[in-house]
């Protein structure tokens, strides 16, 4: 059982490693030369909170996919369906509170006219200035 378990977490590690390096090198190629450290803090701030929330998501997503293997797989053996309802259980929860955080964020971006997820990267374009992507 603990060797499920450190697959697991060494592939989620792993996918986790995947996802940060090109998101890093994604953001300097995007971020205009002129900004000030403020503004790159805050760029920072934001690529953070994206990466997040959708690391949890997918890890969450997964886990609950891995519980309905589970499920499906236990042969009807009470112990193995209870581990297996239990995972799924705690993947749905993670699912809510990553929609909730999504929804909260949302809420905070409207009445406060801030962009956390929305916007804050600009795009070079030819002409010189700046399209929002």
């Amino acid at each position: 059982m603990f060797k499920k378990a450190k697959i697991i977490a060494a592939g989620a590690v792993s996918t986790a490693a995947l996802f940060i390096p090109s998101s890093v090198y994604a953001q300097t190629l995007l971020v205009p030369t002129q900004l000030t450290q403020q503004t790159n803090f805050i760029l920072i701030v934001q690529a953070v909170i994206r990466v997040v929330l959708l690391l949890a998501f997918v890890l969450s997503f997964i886990f609950l996919l891995i519980g309905g293997i589970r499920w499906i797989t236990s042969g009807g053996d009470e112990k193995a369906v209870a581990g297996a309802r239990g995972m799924i259980t705690a993947a749905l929860i993670g699912l809510v509170i990553v929609l909730v955080a999504y929804a909260l964020i949302r809420l905070v971006e409207t009445f406060f006219n801030v962009s956390i997820l929305t916007g804050g990267v600009c795009i070079p374009t030819i002409g010189g200035g700046c399209s929002s992507g």
